[in-house]
């Protein structure tokens, strides 16, 4: 049986909505996938200032938002479908992240799930993170049952996006955490010098290393956590953010050693798997040439870079696998990756 969803997917690197149309398949007791269709739909400059801006709105504000960007989210899909003339059955939407702190059991992703519904016509699977969050989890990460499930392949499955995360099997139990800010913070420096990211992370490359930022950056005490943990924008701007600002060096500077800091973060978190392995690289990172030099330097594993389809839109398609799950009654939140008290069936689901 062939199952048709649509995944959305919004990072915190504010690049804009991955948009992608998959055909999902069971045989044997393996789940296979293809992504049919797939388009990342950038934002504009006023979409952008809003999520980088609302957790400062009004309560009044912020519920407003949350229905507009349904309503733009519900709209991308109706358009993406007509253009591609395409017959999904559901969609999962991650939404975009504007607050998450799970110490106090906080996450909140706004895109009005009802609204979604409403105008694509279709069932919706949303908040896919607070009934983990309920459980006393992270409510993060929650790609690695798709990495479990569909990229079974691949050891080691790193993702960097705004924030890199990883997911891997240990002592046979699927462990996964976020490592730490990536290019959330990459782009934050790179529009100081009138550029949307860093191309091939070509200023980075032409910076020098400041060995004192390197260490108080990787001094952070949230790297001497255990996992589960998970990171959230509120962290980055607390922690990250002023030590960036602090620092007296060129933009080419901070760059070049704030990927050294992603790098060695990255390659830190991997020591415990002794044995050289395969490690698959997606995320808008994985176009960035010398941050993926870089963490094959300071690692021993096998970095593999997919094909362009997959670094794009993997984590729209485990969303749509994930709302394919919880339409099923089946597990799709893992407690050994989020520390909750147990295996949960999470997200929201509106029927239309």
């Amino acid at each position: 049986m062939e199952y048709k969803v649509i995944g959305l997917m919004s990072g915190t690197s504010l690049d804009g909505v991955d948009i992608a149309y998959c055909i999902f398949q069971q045989k044997e007791n393996k789940w296979e996938f293809k992504i049919e269709k797939a388009e990342t739909i950038e934002y504009q400059e006023e979409w952008r200032k809003k999520l980088r801006n609302i957790e400062n709105s009004t309560a009044f504000d912020f519920v407003k938002t949350n229905i507009e960007y349904g309503i733009f989210l519900g709209n991308l899909v109706k358009n993406f479908i007509e253009k591609n003339q395409i017959n999904p059955k559901l969609i999962g939407s991650h939404g975009h992240t504007i607050f998450h702190q799970p110490d106090q059991q906080i996450t909140c992703q706004i895109g009005d799930g009802a609204m979604i519904s409403a105008i694509s016509q279709l069932p919706v699977v949303c908040d896919f993170r607070k009934l983990d969050v309920a459980l006393n989890g992270q409510g993060a990460p929650l790609v690695p049952i798709g990495d479990l499930l569909l990229f079974s392949d691949f050891p080691i499955c790193l993702n960097i996006g705004g924030i890199a995360n990883v997911s891997f099997d240990l002592n046979g139990i699927r462990i996964a955490f976020d490592i730490c800010p990536a290019n959330m913070v990459l782009n934050f420096l790179s529009e100081k010098k009138g550029e949307l990211f860093d191309s091939n992370g070509k200023m980075a490359k032409n910076g020098n290393l400041d060995e004192e930022l390197l260490t108080k950056l990787n001094s952070l005490d949230f790297y001497n956590k255990n996992e589960p943990k998970s990171l959230g924008k509120e962290w980055v701007f607390q922690k990250i953010i002023p030590i960036l600002n602090d620092s007296q060096i060129s933009i080419e500077d901070k760059l070049r050693t704030f990927s050294e800091h992603i790098s060695f973060q990255i390659a830190k978190s991997l020591q415990k798997l002794e044995k050289s392995l395969n490690l698959l690289i997606t995320g808008g990172g994985a176009y960035n040439s010398f941050l993926v030099q870089k963490i094959q330097e300071k690692t021993h594993h096998n970095v593999v870079i997919p094909s362009k389809e997959i670094i794009d839109y993997k984590e729209a398609l485990i969303f749509a696998f994930l709302a394919l799950l919880r339409k099923n009654n089946q597990i799709n939140t893992l407690k050994s990756v989020t520390g909750a008290k147990k295996d949960s069936i999470g997200g929201c689901l509106y029927f239309n």
